[in-house]
């Protein structure tokens, strides 16, 4: 996996977190096709964040990228 890539993708969908005053950034990238993530700011408290994560986060980026299997929060 390309951490520049991955990158430029989070850049595209990370307005819409930093609207509701969070953020996310790249932990980790694992040969294995995993990716590990940190919600920062208001979504790494949030009861949602699990949602935004599979279902916004994960399902973008698995799109932009088949090399990625699963999007993990750390």
């Amino acid at each position: 996996m390309d951490r520049e890539k991955i990158q430029t993708s989070l850049n595209q969908i990370r307005p819409a977190l930093q609207a509701d005053g969070g953020d996310v950034e790249i932990v980790e990238l694992g040969a294995d096709g995993i990716l590990k993530v940190r919600l920062t700011g208001m979504c790494g408290g949030c009861p949602m964040s699990q949602m935004t994560l599979k279902e916004g986060i994960e399902r973008f980026l698995k799109a932009a990228h088949p090399e990625i299997k699963s999007v993990q929060s750390v």
